[in-house]
């Protein structure tokens, strides 16, 4: 009696050339089953926005660390009237450096709770090199008017600063200088930014030619973190609005999988 081979129950031609399940233009297999493809950038989920406000307060320590960076500035005014020059020098970096080794301890990253230590020792050997303790604060006066250059100039050549920060948040893919409601809002930031910058340099300037070394330290503190927020608050704004016009919107045009 011949035996007759088993019958193959598979069907081949379900299968594509590299073994893989083949399937129709509708996504679905010969067997009925539903294929998804998670692969294809058209049908790909987007990303969810960036918090563009807690990426620019982590970057500067958060609040804390803003008001942090102000305490070594009051010590070195006060403490000038009383100690020498390098003694004064000493005890502005010796209390940067503990209030650094404070924030880490709490839980903030090295480079924001160090940068605070940075400028002080800049300042710091600055003002020792010169031997005048007003130079305490010269590099963060021309600091403020190269800042304030470089944010009017983006402005005027029609690429605000605070949407190419936003843009590269976001990827860096997004024609946002082609949506005038967009550029318009970053124009507006971009320019409280100038303003802010601006405002440091000429106040600060002014003090610093009439000598004043409280002035200078009061003037480093009020133009410093509140004035910050303040400009924050309309480049949060602006971020925002982008966002809603632009990502946003794209999430929602999206084609569905």
């Amino acid at each position: 009696m011949t035996r007759t081979a088993p019958h193959d129950t598979q069907d081949h031609s379900a299968y594509d050339a590299q073994g893989h399940p083949a399937h129709d233009a509708h996504g679905r297999s010969p067997y009925g089953t539903q294929v998804h493809s998670t692969h294809d950038p058209a049908t790909a989920e987007p990303q969810p926005p960036v918090d563009v406000k807690k990426a620019m307060l982590d970057g500067a320590g958060g609040p804390k660390g803003m008001l942090y960076s102000a305490i070594p500035v009051v010590v070195f005014a006060a403490a000038v009237g009383f100690f020498p020059l390098p003694v004064t020098i000493g005890i502005s970096i010796a209390v940067a450096v503990a209030l650094a080794a404070f924030q880490m301890w709490r839980g903030a990253r090295f480079g924001a709770a160090s940068g605070g230590v940075i400028g002080v020792v800049a300042a710091g050997g600055l003002s020792a090199a010169t031997g005048s303790a007003n130079d305490f604060f010269l590099i963060g006066i021309w600091a403020a008017l190269a800042a304030g250059i470089v944010t009017l100039v983006s402005v005027i050549v029609r690429r605000p600063l605070t949407g190419v920060v936003w843009n590269a948040f976001h990827g860096g893919g997004h024609a946002w200088r082609e949506d005038k409601p967009s550029i318009l809002v970053h124009d507006i930031a971009t320019i409280a930014v100038t303003v802010m910058f601006a405002a440091r340099f000429g106040v600060s300037e002014w003090l610093y030619l009439a000598g004043s070394t409280s002035g200078l330290a009061i003037a480093d503190i009020v133009l410093g973190f509140p004035l910050t927020a303040l400009v924050a608050v309309v480049v949060v704004w602006a971020f925002r609005r982008t966002t809603k016009r632009l990502v946003k919107r794209a999430a929602d045009t999206a084609p569905q999988s």
